[in-house]
């Protein structure tokens, strides 16, 4: 898929710059990355988050990414673990908070009610959810996520789940956080990488149908 499309904007994915793409391995998770509130280790190529409680237990990349940023990876729970995948974006860690600061919020399969969206965080007065979507416990899935502008989006092995615009969008060259969060969950993350979107807008409209 070399186009992924939204209301009334196309993402190229060919001409979007990779920022970011290696493989995480125990030597690098020590230097390129933070952990705050539970274990992150590496297990077969895993980047592998335990965390049993119900708090922000994240895995934050030290580099800056600022912009309009499209997240991809491929993500799994460990039976029975059976929830809670979530990710941020255009964020910051929050020493005060103990948890993420101004971010983008992604989850599969949280809210504690197996719902799948974004959420703005620290206020979360931005949020959007559904249920159309139930992830299966130690099933892969590839997870595209990110915003323009605060034109934010989830897709799911190509199919996309949950688009919502933030009117008043994160400064997204000041905030340019990107993490991983297991929250009160058992998950697994892999082959991660991280672009700048290239992108267009579309004119949209119907044709004629009577």
């Amino acid at each position: 898929m070399d186009k992924l499309h939204l209301i009334e904007k196309e993402i190229d994915l060919v001409n979007s710059p990779v920022l970011f793409n290696k493989p995480i391995t125990a030597e690098n998770l020590k230097t390129d990355w933070d952990i705050y509130n539970c274990s992150w280790t590496i297990k077969s190529g895993w980047l592998t988050g335990r965390n049993p409680n119900e708090s922000a237990g994240m895995a934050l990349l030290k580099q800056n990414f600022p912009g309009n940023i499209l997240l991809e990876f491929e993500g799994r729970t460990v039976y029975p673990s059976t929830h809670d995948i979530d990710f941020m974006w255009n964020g910051e860690w929050s020493d005060k908070l103990n948890s993420c600061g101004v971010g983008y919020i992604g989850g599969l399969s949280g809210w504690w009610s197996g719902r799948t969206g974004i959420e703005k965080s620290p206020g979360y007065k931005l949020r959007a959810t559904t249920k159309n979507f139930m992830l299966e416990p130690g099933r892969i899935y590839k997870v595209q996520a990110g915003s323009i502008n605060g034109h934010c989006f989830i897709i799911i092995d190509g199919k996309e789940i949950i688009e919502v615009n933030d009117p008043e969008p994160i400064d997204n060259a000041k905030y340019g956080k990107i993490a991983f969060t297991a929250w009160s969950s058992h998950i697994q993350i892999r082959n991660i990488v991280i672009r700048n979107i290239a992108w267009k807008s579309v004119k949209m409209g119907y044709k004629p149908e009577f």
